[in-house]
């Protein structure tokens, strides 16, 4: 097999600027509009030179400063505030989340099969941009990389714990348990089933759909129809020629809100892992003062990769963390359970397929604290980096058919997500059946990973690169969201200033800061929950926006 050109670094030292959106090759359906790239636009010349969107920039901006500011000085009245916020909105809106999440997938899957599948983002004769190795690197990375070194031992172990305690009830008859679903008490075989169908419904096609969504819309209404690589443009066959006036600002500033929120909250949980690896290893602490420090030093990291730019930057960090992924989790495939490893992949992806409808269903649920306290918390955290993962993947994926982009997008994420949690998840869980292990059982979240990996050899060595991991996961989220978020507040210009993306980069830290000391997790959550509630809605109508786009493109 011959390598890919496409997929050869930069030469070491070279910094790539950001390329303008290329115009569709061959036949189709251009929206011919009077608006101009960067018309509405202002570029002061200050210290520094300066090009953005004045309605957009302006509100963002000071919006997100204003509420660091007022989280940082009412430290004390944040938690409380923040946690009621979290528990009312997963509580009461769990059905809306859980019912927006079937219609992505839904909508997904009949692209997949659908005629419309074979329209190519760009135009007929566009060709990719990047080959297999780096395009997929690059999707998985920015998608949920923190997530799964958080959450690759802690949730199946989670909800293995929870079935097999099985269900119980207060004096009221309410359920206060965690099981998902009816739980499976006193059944190891079936709690493991459960846990591990619960584990990789939140990691698997949900939302990858939601990704793809977004990612979908920005493709077809800039690379086929010459619009800004803006969400508004994904609105434009709602809004015709006003989308590029309020309705567009609101479009546009609430995915920088999420986007924002939503890293903050990723950033957060990552400092915390980082800080109780370092901790775990080397006895750094894990006190405010040390996840202030890493959150500095990881976004120095993502500054410096930022203004190296998409291919000097954030592909090559994509690629060095996928390798170093690779080798985790190969490592604990070779040394821990390898037999119930394989076995279990195949097992659990059966039972995925067959607790999924159950999973998935918005009414009538049973188990409250799962579907409120897990799924609606899930969708909305997906929810809010949907803005800038979909625009991400969007800006790699020019070239590539609707049908391709599609089963890249949903499916093959989804498989290595199944094979990560059953690696890592069954490994912690066989060390309680079979060890009578129960560390990673016993330990705090942000330490399950650790405690996992200290009952297999080589422990210091690979919860160093499990630390690493979750820093440079970081790093390539935050750098990516920060290209994004410039391009938003940019007025869809891709090329504007180097210390925009800085800005953007900075800002992420200071909010993760704000919300560590101003609530700790649930504050994380909380944000990440209200910013992806009236996106889910921005999300709803782009599913009618993209089916009405495809169906007017030549195929």
């Amino acid at each position: 097999m011959t390598e890919d050109p496409r997929d050869q670094e930069e030469p070491v030292g070279a910094t790539p600027e950001l390329e303008p959106i290329p115009e569709p090759e061959g036949d189709t359906e251009i929206i011919q509009t009077s608006y101009e790239i960067g018309q509405d636009n202002i570029a002061p010349r200050w210290v520094l030179e300066f090009d953005f969107h004045q309605t957009v920039f302006t509100i963002s901006a000071i919006g997100v400063m204003a509420f660091t500011i007022l989280a940082l000085i009412f430290q004390t009245e944040a938690e409380p505030l923040f946690t009621g916020l979290r528990d009312w909105l997963t509580t009461n809106l769990n059905w809306f989340f859980l019912l927006a999440g079937n219609i992505f997938v839904v909508l997904c899957l009949f692209l997949i099969v659908s005629p419309l599948g074979k329209i190519r983002l760009g135009g007929p004769e566009a060709t990719p941009d990047y080959g297999y190795i780096g395009w997929f690197a690059m999707l998985f990375a920015a998608g949920m990389g923190i997530g799964l070194m958080f959450y690759g031992v802690s949730e199946p172990m989670s909800h293995y714990s929870s079935s097999f305690a099985g269900v119980s009830f207060d004096e009221n008859g309410v359920r206060t348990d965690w099981a998902p679903l009816g739980g499976a008490a006193g059944d190891a075989a079936g709690s493991i089933r459960l846990g591990m169908a619960a584990t990789i419904f939140h990691w698997g096609l949900h939302p990858w759909a939601m990704y793809a969504v977004v990612a979908l819309a920005l493709a077809l209404f800039s690379y086929n129809k010459g619009l800004p690589l803006t969400l508004r443009s994904a609105f434009y066959p709602i809004f015709k020629e006003k989308v590029w006036g309020w309705p567009g600002h609101i479009v546009d500033i609430l995915a920088i809100f999420a986007t924002i929120f939503g890293l903050a909250t990723s950033l957060g949980i990552g400092a915390q892992q980082a800080a109780a690896g370092l901790d775990h290893l080397f006895g750094f602490g894990t006190s405010n003062s040390r996840l202030i420090f890493l959150i500095a030093f990881i976004t120095a990291i993502a500054i410096f990769s930022v203004v190296r730019g998409l291919d000097g930057g954030v592909k090559l960090l994509s690629e060095v963390n996928m390798a170093l992924a690779a080798l985790l989790l190969a490592f604990v495939i070779a040394y821990g359970p390898t037999a119930e490893i394989a076995s279990g992949f195949v097992a659990n992806l059966a039972a995925y397929g067959e607790y999924l409808p159950a999973l998935s269903m918005p009414f009538g649920r049973e188990d409250a604290n799962f579907a409120s306290g897990w799924t609606a918390f899930y969708w909305a955290w997906w929810i809010s980096w949907s803005p800038f993962v979909g625009m991400f993947i969007a800006r790699v994926s020019r070239g590539r058919t609707v049908r391709e982009f599609i089963i890249a997008v949903l499916i093959v994420p989804t498989i290595l997500s199944v094979l990560w949690m059953t690696a890592l998840g069954g490994t912690a869980i066989s060390q309680v059946l079979n060890d009578g292990f129960t560390g990673a059982q016993d330990a705090a979240l942000e330490l399950k990973l650790f405690e996992m990996l200290s009952q297999l050899p080589l422990a210091g060595i690979s919860s160093l690169i499990g630390i690493v991991l979750v820093v440079v996961f970081f790093v390539t989220s935050s750098d990516s969201g920060s290209l994004v978020i410039d391009t938003i507040a940019a007025g869809g210009k891709v090329n504007a200033p180097v210390v925009q993306r800085v800005f953007w980069a900075t800002l992420e830290g200071l909010v993760a800061i704000a919300l560590l000391l101003g609530g700790g997790l649930a504050a994380l959550q909380a944000m990440a929950v209200s910013t992806g509630l009236p996106f889910t809605i921005v999300l709803l109508a782009a599913c009618y926006a993209i089916v009405r786009g495809l169906m007017n493109e030549p195929r």
